[in-house]
């Protein structure tokens, strides 16, 4: 199924948008890629259309747990499999969702950055075929950025549990520098930016 077949069948747009098209063909062929898009030009449609195209689990790593509730609502609504892990949640409940990862029971698997570095992740992680990284809120693993979390700094790591594994890095926010730090963060093998407009043709000021 093409990635225009999904999006028709899933979401029922009738086209990609921006720079949606351009993310997905690049990380849809095994490209460390990096998206620049504002808030609410569609990020979350470039992870979920090549996630669903693939192979294996698509490992969505996340700070903002209600926004990895409310998207696994969403996408379970939809008929797509998707689970979320984080922090607070009964060791049981990890350990089965990790699983059910393992026999290709979930296609986009949520997870909060500090859950990234807890040896169970790590351990179940290698029984899992990942198909790629997306690092939302990019911005957090660069300490020029405004947000800086220490625990971003596990996805290197994780990178090296599944090395075939290409990441898409996407945030709204990054200066030129951001942009260069996270991409080595990140262990990028080459730079590859798309960046979207940040116009909005809405808005105006009136002095």
């Amino acid at each position: 199924m093409s990635y225009l077949d999904i999006l028709h069948q899933y979401w029922g747009y009738p086209d990609f948008r921006g720079i949606q098209k351009d993310i997905i063909e690049s990380i849809g062929s095994g490209k460390d890629t990096l998206g620049l898009m504002p808030t609410g030009g569609g990020k979350s449609i470039t992870f979920q259309v090549p996630a669903l195209a693939q192979e294996g689990v698509c490992l969505v790593i996340t700070p903002l747990i209600a926004l990895m509730k409310d998207q696994v609502d969403h996408l379970r609504q939809q008929g797509i499999t998707a689970a979320a892990i984080y922090s607070g949640m009964r060791h049981d409940d990890i350990v089965s969702t990790l699983d059910n990862c393992s026999f290709g029971g979930i296609k986009l698997l949520y997870i909060s950055p500090e859950r990234i570095g807890s040896d169970l992740f790590q351990t179940k992680l290698r029984h899992i075929k990942v198909s790629f990284i997306t690092v939302d809120e990019a911005h957090c693993i660069s300490q020029w950025g405004y947000d800086f979390r220490p625990s971003y700094l596990q996805i290197e790591n994780i990178r090296k549990l599944v090395p075939d594994a290409p990441i898409l890095a996407l945030t709204a926010t990054a200066t030129p520098d951001v942009v260069d730090d996270i991409q080595d963060r990140l262990g990028f093998k080459e730079k590859n930016v798309f960046r979207m407009s940040f116009e909005r043709k809405n808005l105006a000021y009136v002095v």
